[in-house]
């Protein structure tokens, strides 16, 4: 049980004292960041799959 203690004891210590933690301002420009990347992520895969999806279907239609 002291393991177990000390073990929190550390853990609390450390988040506490020796984590560097962002301000609001940091976290709200990297939170604002990862979104506008995420949707241009999705947006490139949205027009990767029509094109591909179209391209495949005309080639379907010109083997029948």
């Amino acid at each position: 049980m002291n393991k177990f203690r000390a073990y929190l004891e550390a853990t609390t210590d450390e988040l506490k004292n020796k984590v560097s933690w962002p301000s609001w301002e940091e976290l709200r420009s990297s939170s604002l960041l990862v979104m506008v990347a995420s949707l241009i992520f999705a947006l490139v895969v949205m027009v990767i799959d029509f094109v591909g999806s179209n391209m495949m279907s005309i080639i379907y239609n010109l083997n029948s």
